[in-house]
């Protein structure tokens, strides 16, 4: 569901949770902090923007009058 904190150092590259959250704003990924003041990531919104596992790009669909 969420990144890890292991996972959100490495994608960020930050330590501190403060600095993470900056980190996250300026590349507009969304997240929310917790009650423990640590960001929460969707893992799902970490993929798509990646364009990784799990990602279906969107496809037009025709739709025919009948």
């Amino acid at each position: 569901m969420f990144l890890t904190e292991e996972e959100l150092r490495t994608l960020s590259g930050k330590q501190k949770a403060s600095a993470q959250a900056r980190w996250l704003n300026s590349e507009n990924i969304p997240h929310i902090i917790g009650g423990d003041g640590k960001p929460k990531v969707l893992r799902e919104l970490v993929l798509a923007r990646l364009g990784g596992a799990g990602h279906t790009p969107h496809e037009p669909k025709l739709r025919l009058a009948s």
